[in-house]
């Protein structure tokens, strides 16, 4: 069974929160797959990937590299996992994938200000339930720590 974790952005947004969950990822030695639904989202990413901190960056590339295979994180707009990945990130609404038993984990972030997102992470929420996957919900406080809610 999956575990599926539902994070809700509320104080900081995606290019904050993301990077230091991928670097909790990797160094539990995960590879990673981040999915997204637009090239503009993607390439965003990759971008910020390189640039989010003076002290580091993280490794990865995206699905249309020749040896994203390798990458230790991949970013994609498909469902498929490139580079067994053990972990999978949604962002932008991203469906779960077919092959969502597949991984050890998978991560759902949503914008808590944004009415869409928040109704989409509710359906994934009752969707991953009854497929029988095991859910957690994670909330912000009001210093931008994840706390467990459910």
């Amino acid at each position: 069974m999956t575990e599926i974790l539902f994070y809700h952005m509320q104080r900081q947004p995606l290019e904050a929160v993301l990077p230091s969950l991928l670097e909790k990822s990797l160094e539990r030695q995960w590879r990673v797959a981040v999915q997204a639904t637009s090239e503009e989202r993607l390439q965003a990413l990759d971008d910020h990937l390189w640039v989010f901190s003076d002290e580091s960056f993280l490794p990865h590339g995206t699905d249309r590299d020749p040896d994203c295979g390798t990458q230790p994180v991949v970013l994609t707009l498909r469902d498929a996992n490139p580079n067994g990945a053990s972990i999978r990130f949604l962002v932008e609404g991203a469906p779960l994938p077919d092959d969502a038993a597949s991984y050890q984990r998978i991560c759902i972030l949503f914008d808590g200000t944004d009415q869409d997102a928040l109704l989409h992470a509710r359906e994934q929420w009752r969707g991953a339930k009854e497929a029988g996957h095991g859910v957690a919900y994670w909330q912000q406080d009001e210093r931008g720590r994840w706390q467990k809610k459910a």
